[in-house]
């Protein structure tokens, strides 16, 4: 533990005590917590507000390593073994109680027992575990995955999974990109669909697994995408919203198309070709949705939410990311199943190509098309993952004005600017789309210093042509050049 991480604060991972707590509950569940989460660590003699080495006094010191470990191990189930540890920092002596990630979950408190002693970290706070996030941790905790368990509520005859068969293979034919990938496809079978945990065999009869109530969409198990529009960056104003249903297939290709009705297309041109452009590459959408649909958690209630905002497309995801990964991980390539029966659905059907690399492609197809890097948020309780709308960069079409739509062109040419290039038009445009963006992030989008862009809003404040609303980080520019026959 350095002087710095104690300066950055709490967090989900780490949390101070100044002093060994009287009661050891309270400091209990954070173990659990933390068990049950990623690991973590707990920093005694240390001031949680003030973030203050106070230190624990040498005479002291090795009775509190002893009440802590005996804490431990009277009040976890399963076992939890940290490893606790002295350090000296600002030269004060700290102890330092590192716990792991632990395997055998859910960790509660005995004394509570795990209906009411399980607890998780959220956003660098421990919270009492709600009823799905016992069942998530259970699942974890025996290796199993909940679309491979049997579905109760939903009866099936031989002509229904006879359906499902020629849908999948139909699927498979659709998605595939060349012709081998076409020929390389065969029948799916009773023993393909036991294997996978799509049924489940038993006695010489096939029950459906919670796979197939999610593949087939028949009802056994509310699964929703939903899809909306918002005017603005919040959700305060819809604009339109669309629930879909059926099928999961259909359902990634209802919000697919949703998203690409409501984004802004370019152009670019190839010799005397003109060729339509998203701004954000259609593939990298697709493939956004298609791993919500087989990494979200079918235990949570929540639903797939599709968001399309002035300045981002938002895919939020149902439940925390699996046990052994990380955000950090998963932008890497790692990737974690967490509903096997589904991964190998989508695989056959063409949806997945290649484990763990549909993260880091689509990263690269945004990134190329000029647009910030996605950004992936939460993964506690749910993971968002938000691609910015209208940047601009090399290679993205609305980087040349003259790509962008007439009727901002037309507005634009009664204001006080040199000529269409300047790029005083491009930073109107730039901002039009992205109000909230830093002067900093304003320059690094036009390739030029911050300086340049802060004379430049300098001259158009001066002008009347914008203003800054809120403090430099978190406010938004508003322009007062009014755009009336400019689209939204």
């Amino acid at each position: 533990m350095t002087m710095e991480e104690i300066l950055s604060g709490e967090s989900k991972n780490v949390e101070f005590k100044e002093s060994l707590p009287d009661k050891s509950i309270k400091y209990m569940k954070s173990v659990v917590a933390f068990a049950n989460g990623t690991g973590g660590r707990i920093v005694f003699g240390v001031a949680d507000k003030t973030r203050e080495v106070t230190g624990i006094g040498k005479e002291d010191v090795f009775k509190t390593m002893d009440s802590i470990a005996n804490a431990v191990s009277d009040s976890c189930e399963p076992a939890v073994i940290p490893d606790i540890t002295l350090q000296t920092i600002d030269g004060k002596t700290v102890i330092v109680m590192e716990v792991p990630q632990g395997r055998q979950r859910p960790y509660f408190i005995r004394s509570l027992g795990r209906e009411s002693g399980v607890y998780v970290r959220v956003t660098g706070t421990t919270r009492l575990a709600d009823e799905y996030m016992v069942r998530e941790l259970m699942f974890e905790g025996s290796n199993r995955c909940f679309d491979q368990s049997l579905c109760t509520g939903c009866d099936i005859t031989d002509a229904d999974i006879y359906a499902l068969c020629n849908a999948m293979k139909e699927q498979a034919l659709k998605n595939a990109r060349s012709q081998e990938q076409k020929d390389a496809v065969r029948d799916v079978g009773l023993q393909q669909l036991c294997s996978n945990g799509i049924l489940i065999e038993r006695n010489g009869k096939y029950y459906p697994s919670n796979a197939y109530a999610i593949l087939t969409g028949c009802g056994a198990l509310h699964v929703v995408t939903q899809c909306g529009v918002f005017k603005g960056t919040t959700k305060e104003t819809f604009v339109d919203r669309r629930e879909y249903t059926g099928p999961v297939w259909e359902q990634i290709d209802q919000a697919y198309q949703f998203v690409l009705r409501n984004i802004h297309m370019g152009a670019a041109f190839e010799g005397i070709y003109r060729q339509d452009i998203y701004e954000i590459p259609p593939d990298a959408i697709r493939e956004l949705i298609i791993n919500a649909a087989v990494h979200r958690s079918y235990l949570d209630h929540g639903n797939t939410q599709i968001a399309v905002y002035d300045n981002r497309l938002e895919i939020t995801s149902p439940g925390k990311i699996p046990m052994g990964q990380t955000l950090e991980r998963m932008k890497e390539g790692y990737s974690q199943i967490r509903n096997e029966a589904l991964a190998y659905a989508f695989s056959y059907m063409n949806l997945i190509e290649h484990w763990g690399s549909g993260i880091p492609r689509i990263i690269a197809r945004v990134k190329a098309a000029g647009l910030l890097e996605p950004e992936f948020i939460g993964g506690e309780v749910d993971l968002r993952i938000n691609i910015y709308r209208g940047q601009i960069g090399v290679n993205n079409p609305k980087n040349d004005p003259d790509d962008l739509d007439s009727s901002f062109k037309d507005e634009f040419d009664d204001l006080n600017c040199d000529s269409k290039n300047d790029l005083e038009f491009r930073l109107i445009e730039v901002i039009r789309r992205n109000p909230e963006m830093t002067q900093k992030d304003l320059g690094e989008k036009l390739s030029v210093s911050a300086s340049t862009i802060k004379r430049i809003l300098m001259k158009m404040k001066q002008e009347g042509k914008v203003i800054r609303e809120g403090s430099n980080r978190k406010g938004k520019w508003i322009l007062l050049i009014k755009f009336e026959n400019a689209e939204d």
